[in-house]
């Protein structure tokens, strides 16, 4: 754990010029899972922090209190400020934080040897052309429409029959 947070604040790249590709798509995955996230909680604090837990402006001024500080009172323009600090300020710090962890996870050495290893994997494969790519959707397809048909003959015979018996 303790190596986890050392390379979560280191600035150099670890094997910059190997597995580029593939560890940039994997940062970009992991951004958008986490700015997802970073999101729903901005649409959750858009309508307000007003049930956000209990009496927030006790617990803030309790903090407060704690280290020393005074209290913030029951002020509703010092509220109204904390309330738009939180709903902007804390999604973009969150961001931030998220495209950071994003960026450092995938040049973690153990990671970003698998990711390297991942980009010579797919090297390796054989892919295949774009007739082959069309020619075996259409076998898809068509298998696949087949398949529904039959299950629907299947379906509209076994229908009949239990009409015909008055089962249904």
């Amino acid at each position: 754990m303790k190596e986890f947070f050392r390379e979560l604040f280191r600035t150099t790249l670890y094997k910059p010029n190997q597995g580029r590709i593939v560890r940039q798509l994997t940062a970009a995955g992991i951004g958008i899972v986490l700015l997802a996230g970073v999101y729903s909680l901005f649409e959750y604090l858009r309508f307000g922090l007003r049930g956000f837990p209990g009496n927030w402006i006790d617990w803030i001024n309790g903090w407060l209190l704690y280290f020393g500080l005074a209290g913030l009172g029951r002020n509703p323009s010092t509220e109204g400020w904390i309330r738009e600090f939180v709903r902007y300020g804390l999604p973009l710090t969150l961001t931030l934080i998220s495209l950071w962890v994003a960026y450092r996870v995938v040049n973690m050495p153990r990671f970003a040897d698998f990711l390297i290893a991942v980009e010579a994997e797919l090297h390796k494969v054989s892919w295949p052309t774009r007739t082959e790519v069309i020619r075996s959707s259409i076998v898809v397809l068509v298998t696949i429409f087949g398949l529904a048909f039959v299950l629907y003959t299947f379906d509209f015979f076994w229908r009949l029959v239990f009409h015909w018996l008055n089962i249904l």
